[in-house]
């Protein structure tokens, strides 16, 4: 097929928006998330008594819950009000009902995302979590949160189960003031009643600021805390106390909110002082947190990318759960007669949450203890904090109202700030196809050593599977794709997918790798999966373990069972994207990747047999089952070059590669498969090659046979050359 060059521009660019739409996922109908997700609710199932809702309201995402002619309360979904961003990424989506009195008598999860679910947890115990809310009052939830409800921690799902308690509190909170619910009433938007004196300064030394508030200080013993447990339902947090002395330092916490320039100079220091305020952005805070003790308020299951779970910030109706993005840590404190500190961090407050630095906030501590194997119960501490009178002036009228931060605009720095606490995998991951690159375009000289070469490909495969897989989870899927034609029907916005930065990178490079080498670029080298199956096999051909290959018609008509199963997928994503979804756990990737087979039996077995079947016949998901590979190949034929070499003898009669092709994407002819190929480049090795290449020998042997002959003639013309 022959392309004009703007055609071939025109195509990638569109092939590079198309993938990259892939990545955003299924968007929601037009509407809100209860416009979409109410039909799938029954009202008897939410509230029992409950027959029907009523019509939406047109200017709430509300609906009447109706009991006959006789209103119940009100229903909503929590995505429509708060961010309910879980662990996956993705939201986890509540409904809750309340009544007229602003109390919850409805509570159940709809949808979520989360893998730790997935990994042992029933999802009937988050069912019961969720249905705990029941009874809760939302005007003294307004009041105080902790008051109104005792949180419940699942343990091996700390953080999915603190952001449903935070959505739905706050979302709740929100309702019930909006529709004047209990007795609560909207909140009219006001100036603050005070604000950040810029010319305040701070007392000097670090017991001077403790004593005028400037820091505040959380000490408990081992003693309060075996107290505290002791006095919670669970008798069996009573009967694990800890053993040390009770007046042993359980944490000794202290609190600066760094943010405003006085109290970071001589908190932090000068220069600490101003890298923090190089790292604020306009209408963000900080609060620096240190602590020493037997507790760590980090804690030791903290991993980049998380949540730090033991911690949160509680002002109002605004709840600071912090990331490893808003957070950095601290070498020392640099206040006159600080102590040394086990730990200490700062924590940065994004400003589109409402925090107000001038008014009294809260670092709630969650502090737990194991009762069992693998159970665990909780308590928690508070550490209030009020900025000290001196560090603020009052306001004398009332400010204009700040303009709202856009959507898109919070959405901007949200994947900015991704990006930058994710520097490092970026690098790797641009090194890693900066490398590929250059193999390709000198796969002559790189392909030339064939031992040498077997090796970095190993250790490239080997990298892609630990890196790109184990540790970043930047394993690509069908139902990318599948989500664009979702996404085409609906707004589309860049920020959506750019909240994941490797996966949108290697998106890219795959849309351009297409257009230069075909689906191999992918397939044969930054696949974790398909790196997991060459490993594999190349470990059980070290261990003598029989190879079979398939006879070449069984072979060829083998083939088509993946495009089969992604013309399937994609009809199934036609009707119901979530249903595709579910369909495409054909892809063993989320088993043997994302969840490292931590996962229950039937999908570890299912991605199992698949490796089993891999070591005897190389790549054998990857040829006959893989729908992403048969999504990939199909633009694969309109690729701009043909970069694997050939010789007019191959297949005709040469059979070497063919028979020696890891994937039998040669076919007896000659001809390589650009469908099925994976630029393993396994082919050009042999191309090169003095011992296995018919070609290649020959021509040793004529250079052989000429040299003798042109040896004689050398000497008669140089007859004194010694020998």
């Amino acid at each position: 097929m022959m392309l004009s060059l703007s055609s071939l521009f025109s195509l990638s660019r569109g092939l590079v928006v198309a993938l990259a739409l892939g990545l955003a996922g299924p968007a929601l109908a037009q509407g809100t998330v209860l416009e979409k997700l109410l039909p799938q609710v029954a009202a008897a199932d939410l509230v029992p008594g409950a027959d029907g809702f009523g019509p939406l309201r047109d200017d709430l995402a509300v609906a009447p819950l109706m009991a006959g002619n006789k209103p119940l309360g009100w229903a909503f979904v929590t995505t429509d009000f708060v961010g309910t961003t879980g662990y996956s990424g993705k939201p986890i989506h509540v409904i809750v009902a309340l009544d007229p009195a602003g109390k919850v008598i409805g509570a159940r999860l709809l949808k979520h995302s989360e893998p730790i679910v997935l990994v042992g947890i029933p999802e009937a115990k988050v069912q019961a979590l969720v249905a705990s809310y029941i009874g809760v009052d939302l005007p003294k939830a307004a009041a105080d949160k902790d008051a109104a409800h005792d949180l419940q921690i699942i343990s091996g799902a700390t953080v999915t189960v603190m952001v449903i308690d935070d959505s739905i509190l706050r979302s709740g909170i929100k309702v019930a003031r909006a529709l004047g619910l209990g007795g609560l009433s909207a909140e009219v938007a006001q100036g603050p009643k005070a604000e950040i004196n810029l010319a305040a300064t701070a007392p000097e030394g670090w017991l001077s600021m403790l004593g005028d508030g400037t820091v505040r200080r959380l000490s408990l013993d081992v003693g309060q805390v075996n107290e505290a447990f002791a006095a919670l339902s669970d008798p069996r947090a009573a009967q694990r106390p800890l053993a040390e002395p009770p007046q042993t330092a359980f944490v000794d916490l202290h609190m600066a909110l760094v943010s405003v320039p006085a109290i970071g100079r001589a908190v932090l220091g000068e220069a600490e002082a101003a890298n923090l305020q190089a790292w604020l952005k306009p209408g963000e805070s900080a609060v620096a947190i240190a602590a020493n003790g037997l507790y760590s308020f980090k804690g030791s299951g903290y991993v980049r990318g998380g949540i730090f779970d033991r911690i949160v910030l509680v002002q109002d109706d605004v709840t600071v759960r912090f990331h490893d993005r808003e957070h950095r840590r601290l070498v020392s404190i640099g206040a006159k007669g600080a102590p040394g500190f086990a730990e200490s961090d700062l924590f940065k407050i994004p400003a589109d949450l409402g925090f107000d630095p001038a008014k009294p906030f809260r670092l709630q501590l969650l502090v737990h203890r194991p009762v069992g194997a693998t159970e665990k119960v909780f308590t928690t501490f508070d550490l209030g904090y009020q900025l000290p009178s001196g560090y603020l002036k009052p306001v004398v009228a009332p400010a204009p109202a700040a303009a709202p931060v856009e959507e898109t605009a919070a959405q901007a720095d949200l994947w900015r700030s991704i990006w930058a606490g994710k520097r490092l995998e970026i690098a790797v991951t641009g090194a890693m196809l900066t490398v590929l690159t250059l193999v390709f375009f000198f796969q002559s000289a790189v392909t030339r050593n064939a031992r040498a070469f077997f090796w970095f490909r190993m250790s490239f495969l080997t990298v892609t599977l630990v890196f790109l897989g184990f540790y970043a989870n930047a394993q690509l899927s069908v139902v990318n794709l599948m989500a664009l034609f979702g996404a085409l029907t609906t707004s589309f916005s860049w920020q959506a997918f750019l909240l994941d930065p490797l996966t949108f990178i290697l998106w890219f490079a795959v849309a351009a790798a297409l257009l230069f080498w075909g689906r191999g670029a992918y397939c044969g080298w930054l696949c974790p999966f398909g790196a997991l199956q060459e490993i594999t096999n190349r470990i059980a051909r070290a261990l003598r373990v029989p190879q079979w290959t398939l006879p070449w018609g069984l072979n060829e008509r083998l083939w088509p069972i993946k495009y089969m199963i992604f013309l399937g997928l994609f009809g199934v994503s036609l009707g119901s994207i979530e249903h595709a979804e579910h369909l495409a756990e054909i892809e063993p990737f989320k088993t043997a990747i994302i969840l490292k087979f931590v996962r229950v039996w039937p999908f570890v077995a299912y991605a199992a047999a698949l490796l089993m079947a891999g070591l005897f016949v190389e790549r054998f998901y990857c040829r006959y089952l893989c729908p992403l590979g048969a999504a990939l190949a199909i633009p694969a034929r309109l690729r701009m070059f043909d970069w694997l070499k050939r010789y007019h003898d191959c297949g005709n009669p040469c059979q070497v590669c063919a028979h020696d092709c890891p994937v039998q994407a040669i076919h007896p002819t000659g001809e390589i498969n650009p469908n099925e190929c994976v630029t393993c480049l396994h082919c050009q090795v042999l191309y090169q090659s003095h011992a296995r290449c018919p070609v290649v020998i020959r021509q040793d042997k004529r250079r052989a046979a000429v040299a003798p002959a042109s040896a004689p003639r050398d000497l008669r013309n140089h007859p004194h050359t010694p020998h």
